[in-house]
């Protein structure tokens, strides 16, 4: 019996290669340097309450006072992430910012760290000056743009992560949501956490890590088509449209 010989366009395609990438990794300096000079500041809070018979000097000078911010005191913008109002106040946030900021450090780097997360303070508390007239202080502003820079990072790299992307990225919408839940309690900033949800949306849409595999097989590596410029822009972004929010305030 004659064969026919299986034309080349019909044969099966090879098989296809998996290959281990390694991460990007590194010492998470920005988050330890962060969380030691929030605890340095939150002792000295203990320190002013235990010798000025229960004066916090430190959460008075800078903690989220409208009327103070109205007068010109415009560092209060930010100097809220530094303060807190109790121990477990601040070991939530540090503990969040350890769990969350870590893995966002290796993969943003140092300085594009840092600037996500004084452009998500800021724009929380710019958010809460706008919406509410309570004080505040607290480092969840922040903290809160960390999660949404996360979900960004994986929606952004979605197809490198595959199914693993859509779970994590479910699991962080479903944090943020349950969080956000618990902030309608009454004594919680919610709107300091709104806006430091889209002040890390936003700087990480525009500034954000968005990764691509370059290489031959099995020779790949992880590339950033993101660099500091992007990040600037980003930073520059998330400041112009919470800096008219404020502004708007003022003229109000």
């Amino acid at each position: 019996m004659n064969e026919t010989p299986t034309p080349e366009y019909a044969q099966e395609p090879p098989p296809l290669h998996q290959a281990s990438v390694a991460l990007p990794s590194a010492p998470p300096r920005v988050t330890y340097a962060i969380m030691g000079v929030t605890i340095f500041v939150y002792l000295l809070q203990m320190a002013s309450e235990f010798f000025l018979s229960g004066s916090d000097y430190p959460a008075y000078l800078g903690m989220k006072i409208n009327d103070a911010i109205l007068v010109g005191q415009l560092w209060r913008l930010i100097t809220p992430v530094l303060l807190h109002g109790s121990l477990m106040h601040i070991g939530f946030n540090m503990y969040a910012l350890l769990a969350i900021g870590s893995g966002m450090e290796s993969r943003m780097g140092h300085l594009r760290f840092l600037m996500l997360y004084l452009v998500a303070g800021f724009a929380g508390n710019v958010f809460s000056f706008y919406f509410s007239d309570a004080n505040s202080l607290g480092a969840s502003t922040a903290v809160f743009g960390l999660l949404a820079a996360e979900g960004v990072f994986l929606y952004l790299n979605k197809g490198l992560f595959g199914q693993r992307a859509q779970k994590a990225l479910s699991n962080i919408v479903m944090v943020a949501g349950v969080n956000l839940f618990i902030g309608m309690s009454p004594g919680i900033d919610n709107w300091g956490h709104i806006g430091g949800l889209l002040g890390g949306l936003i700087f990480a849409w525009f500034g954000g890590p968005r990764w691509e595999l370059e290489g031959i097989y099995p020779l790949l590596k992880l590339k950033d088509h993101r660099n500091m410029r992007d990040a600037v822009i980003g930073a520059l972004v998330v400041i112009g449209i919470f800096g008219a929010l404020a502004l708007v305030k003022f003229l109000n």
